[in-house]
């Protein structure tokens, strides 16, 4: 019973705190000099901001435009390594340890995909070893080549349809 009310009075409590302060909107103080009221004014500013903002769009994570091919062929040339992330919207794979067909030693993967365009700007791509330390350029650039390669045969096959 004494949640009840505790309850019932934080609503009211709320829904008074939301309540209009100052002079109503026929009243003469209420008026500006171009002969709006000053709700109208604070309504239409584009600076004004409320807690149903919140509840908006979100502005504050920019959603980067992946390209698909890029992303596809990402998956299909790092398909030994277990997928643990991904992000669409950001343009982000991770992938846990795995081992290359042939290969001895464990790797890890980060791609990040930046841009829409079937590109060696829009990919980079981060590799580790199993001991955490960085793999060669060497390596890097040519898992780079191997999905850029992959990317083009993907769209090329798209083409043909």
């Amino acid at each position: 019973m004494r949640l009840l009310t505790i309850l019932g009075l934080t609503i009211v409590t709320a829904a008074t705190a939301c309540g209009r302060n100052g002079p109503p909107p026929g009243d003469a103080r209420s008026l500006t000099v171009d002969g709006s009221s000053s709700e109208e004014r604070e309504l239409n500013d584009a600076d004004r901001t409320t807690i149903w903002d919140v509840f908006g769009p979100d502005n504050s994570e920019q959603v980067t435009q992946v390209n698909r091919y890029l992303w596809a062929a990402s998956l299909d040339v790092l398909n030994f390594l277990p997928v643990q992330e991904v992000d669409p919207f950001t343009g982000v794979i991770v992938t846990g340890y795995g081992t290359p067909p042939g290969g001895g030693r464990q790797y890890r993967a980060t791609v990040h995909i930046s841009d829409p365009a079937l590109a060696a700007r829009s990919l980079s791509v981060s590799l580790l070893t199993s001991g955490g330390a960085p793999v060669s350029a060497a390596t890097t650039r040519a898992v780079e080549d191997a999905i850029l390669s992959r990317a083009r045969q993907l769209r090329i096959a798209d083409n043909k349809l």
